[in-house]
């Protein structure tokens, strides 16, 4: 290490010392003193220790001898032992750079020691006897890059990947909850007027089959339609045709009375007093009004059946999401009662509107209920695919130092030279993002100390600007 290293530690040693002498008290002093005069004494000759570090190395110090808790002696550091990891250039000192001492890279200019915008074309000290910091030929490039030491660049830790391309799985995941799928959805209701004789013993919640009895109806309607379609179909001028009773059949049917009352009458050749009404599909009661004696009027809502065994997921999806959103992609959902349990669908309608309150937008995923665990309102939670399944060119999100109006990376071009690249981005996932614009396969991107090397950058670019007007 040379001399101007060596004052450096002997100034930082009696600068502790000095502080360690104000808040000693008056039997410490005098060993204070000592110190300091070692310290300095030490600083000067480059041979007497100047502060003393742990024996594993360790990032441990004391400025007197002492132990480690197991009784080992702290390691002595001489002066001349207390070595850096910059480069043996950047240490030149200004005076033996106007010296000559190195003929290799010529200085173009100083730059503040502090990083205050103030430059020099001859070496000086600032307001504190700071010598200024040279700057050589190669350093503040005019591609702008930056170029950093081997030591500052393992100070730092830069580390750098190159770009490739691979699959990226983005899945957006937003809440939701399970709906009835409304073409699933049956509603039992007479369409004359009608008195509800009987009712089965089917409740709200009852699960019913197709054919399944729900109650006994008598209607004058159905009666008086039933007896004509019975005269007509038995009548001796037709010979028991029933391709002559198919108005009075059809009158029937838009009675909305079930096929098997119909098929019952056709073969009893009797007028029921009343019809047994079935339910329709297989499915869960979702209401049920009907009361035995009641008189229903047309249109009164006397069931409602819901098949479950299919149903729809509608996911609220974030508004800034909905870009990377379309028909046909898979989604995976959960239950938050069964959250061990995976259904699968995909999404099959995409609803025009924002909520004006939540700004997020509805999606539709159809998804199987064999089990019949998916009730409706129930809430889910939905991830969705939105990857293409494409292989594209991509690198670490670590490595994208994002502005909110421009991204960019730093491009390793080896040697320490670094360069900044704008990049256009697109899909995200697993902790890569896909780039569209600005880089190639195989280009090296730097990882780590992104931030620091940016800074640098920027503050030698607006040094190498007062530079260029003192040289004016």
């Amino acid at each position: 290490m040379n001399r101007a290293v060596a004052a450096s530690a002997a100034a930082a040693l009696i600068a502790a010392v000095g502080a360690a002498f104000v808040v000693a008290g008056p039997q410490l002093r005098p060993a204070v003193r000592a110190i300091a005069m070692i310290g300095s004494a030490a600083a000067e000759e480059g041979r007497a220790p100047i502060y003393f570090q742990d024996p594993n190395g360790k990032p441990s110090y004391s400025l007197v001898p002492r132990k480690t808790p197991d009784g080992r002696d702290y390691r002595a550091v001489p002066a001349g032992a207390d070595v850096g990891f910059d480069d043996d250039a950047s240490s030149v000192t200004p005076a033996t750079a106007a010296a000559g001492g190195s003929a290799e890279r010529r200085i173009k200019y100083y730059r503040n020691p502090m990083g205050l915008p103030d430059t020099s074309l001859t070496p000086k000290k600032d307001s504190m006897g700071m010598d200024y910091v040279p700057v050589y030929e190669g350093d503040d490039s005019d591609d702008g890059s930056v170029k950093l030491s081997p030591g500052k660049i393992q100070r730092t830790g830069v580390k750098s990947e190159p770009a490739s391309k691979r699959v990226i799985r983005a899945a957006v995941r937003a809440p939701g909850t399970i709906a009835l799928d409304e073409r699933r959805i049956s509603v039992i209701a007479m369409r004359s007027e009608s008195f509800v004789l009987k009712v089965a013993n089917v409740t709200t919640g009852s699960h019913v089959v197709k054919g399944q009895p729900l109650m006994d109806v008598y209607s004058p309607s159905v009666s008086s339609a039933a007896a004509e379609y019975l005269a007509t179909i038995s009548s001796k001028t037709t010979g028991g045709d029933q391709a002559y009773g198919r108005g009075s059949r059809q009158r029937l049917m838009n009675l909305d009375v079930p096929d098997a009352a119909i098929l019952a009458i056709e073969k009893s050749r009797t007028v029921p007093t009343s019809i047994e009404w079935t339910s329709p599909r297989d499915g869960i009661v979702l209401e049920r009004s009907a009361i035995e004696g009641m008189r229903a009027q047309p249109g009164g809502v006397l069931f409602r059946i819901a098949d479950h065994s299919i149903v729809w997921a509608l996911i609220d999806v974030a508004e800034r999401d909905l870009g990377a959103i379309a028909k046909g992609q898979p989604a995976t959902v959960r239950a938050r009662s069964f959250s061990e349990r995976e259904f699968s669908g995909t999404v099959e309608v995409i609803y025009p509107e924002i909520n004006k309150e939540t700004r997020t937008a509805r999606v539709r995923v159809e998804l199987q209920n064999p089990d019949l665990i998916l009730l409706h309102d129930m809430y889910v939670d939905a991830d969705i695919d939105t990857g293409t399944g494409d292989a594209v060119l991509c690198v670490p999100e670590s490595a994208v130092m994002d502005t909110g109006s421009r991204q960019a990376v730093f491009v390793d071009k080896g040697q320490g030279r670094l360069e900044p690249r704008e990049i256009k981005l697109g899909h995200r996932g697993a902790g890569y993002v896909e780039v569209r614009q600005g880089l190639a396969d195989g280009d090296p991107v730097v990882l780590s100390a992104n931030f620091l090397i940016d800074a640098e950058s920027n503050l030698k670019a607006a040094l190498k600007g007062f530079a260029e007007g003192v040289q004016q």
